[in-house]
């Protein structure tokens, strides 16, 4: 990972300056351990998954604390619950001083929890995901994401940043783990992403979960892969598995809550219509998808009706991780899609405003497939709204709609 710049660095060394503690939480393997050493690689290093280091910080954890007030990484905070009421002492006695601990977490619903009951007020977070496109390549965070700070998307069409198509539908294809993406060995890309689907259900899943049906679990896994993209009826999933809803709705929560998987609620902000309320929900990482449903290369996948779903979730992804990277605040994420089948792939919804984007995967889309988002604008009384394809423009569509290419998300 050396040399690449992730998007949040800035973000998260301004976030230092305001808080006792700053929580980089998310998948395993994204990169946040590097993040937290470029951050502050002078201050002491302590992982709490090194059994040596976990036994003697457990059995005292305020002493350990008294001894170390300030400049400290603390890798895997989730692995020591007790730990979080220890720093809440240790930072009230130093209560006016920030910069003093990084914390980082991931495949533990649990986590959030600890962090905002126990440190409310005292930690800033952020979640790191896997690389964006943008890193891998070395460039800049695109001049889209000014959008959300209340830019007019006008400032696109006249904007130099390009992104080799060819290459954003690679990386898309073997997702942005660094230790996929930075290793040109197709073989040993097969088996990374094999030990890691491994790892989670049989070291993660069931050390947060000891009670949990691995092998019920598993199976919901290999299903879920075959949904990633789509609404889940949780019923007819339960039925397959056999094993009662509540529990598939466990399954779910578990999958969300350990980075893996990403559930989308329903937009029902000022909804005139009938919603689908039903969780629709895809896998973060398009690798582990294509992985896990055994595509060889970008052409098999290209043919398998998979595809769609796959890359209106790979550019979801993207534009979440790149608005994480901006200082917009009080947002989130949502579909939409009616009774009647009218559908919006992502719609945002912060300070900046609502935001609807539909997702296509070819180079032209049809004027009539923009009905749906077009009334939306119009209803909502939006300036516009967005549509994100395989195109080598930025231009105007129709008065309200703008047409963005993928390589600029």
């Amino acid at each position: 990972m050396s040399g690449v710049k992730r998007n949040i660095e800035d973000k998260a060394l301004n976030l230092l300056k305001h808080f006792p503690v700053l929580a980089i939480i998310g998948p395993r393997q994204c990169g946040k351990t590097f993040l937290s050493k470029i951050l502050r690689p002078n201050w002491k290093y302590i992982d709490l998954e090194d059994p040596a280091t976990f036994e003697q910080i457990s059995s005292d954890p305020r002493f350990f604390l008294n001894k170390n007030s300030e400049n400290v990484i603390i890798d895997e905070a989730q692995q020591l619950p007790i730990l979080f009421n220890a720093l809440r002492g240790a930072i009230d006695d130093k209560r006016k001083i920030n910069n003093r601990f990084i914390i980082t977490g991931s495949s533990s619903p649990k986590l959030m929890k600890n962090i905002s009951e126990t440190l409310a007020g005292r930690v800033a977070i952020i979640e790191l995901e896997t690389f964006k496109f943008n890193e891998f390549a070395g460039k800049e965070l695109s001049p889209f994401y000014k959008i959300f700070e209340k830019e007019s998307p006008e400032l696109l069409i006249n904007s130099k940043y390009e992104v080799n198509s060819k290459e954003i539908l690679d990386f898309w294809f073997y997702g942005g783990y660094p230790d996929v993406v930075l290793n040109k060995s197709i073989q040993a890309k097969e088996a990374w992403f094999d030990n890691y689907i491994r790892n989670y259900i049989n070291r993660d899943v069931k050390k947060l979960f000891p009670k949990l049906n691995s092998q019920k679990f598993q199976r919901f896994l290999l299903m879920l892969f075959k949904l990633s993209g789509t609404i889940v009826n949780k019923r007819e999933l339960a039925q397959v598995i056999e094993v009662s809803e509540p529990t598939i709705k466990d399954y779910i929560d578990i999958a969300h809550g350990t980075f893996i998987w990403r559930n989308l609620p329903s937009f029902e902000h000022g909804i005139k219509k009938e919603v689908i309320k039903m969780p629709k929900g895809h896998f973060r990482d398009s690798g582990i998808l294509h992985h896990a449903r055994k595509f060889s290369n970008l052409n098999e996948l290209d043919q398998h009706p998979i595809v769609g779903h796959s890359f209106e979730s790979f550019i979801i992804e993207e534009i979440i991780k790149g608005v994480q990277a901006t200082n917009a605040s009080s947002w989130n994420y949502y579909y939409y899609r009616t009774r009647n089948r009218a559908v919006i792939d992502l719609i945002l919804h912060g300070k900046f405003g609502i935001i609807p984007i539909e997702i296509k995967y070819g180079i032209q889309t049809p004027m009539k497939s923009l009905n749906t988002i077009r009334s939306f604008v119009k209803e909502h009384n939006l300036k516009f709204g967005i549509l994100i394809n395989n195109s080598d423009s930025v231009r105007w569509l129709t008065p309200e709609i703008i047409q963005i290419p993928a390589g600029i998300i």
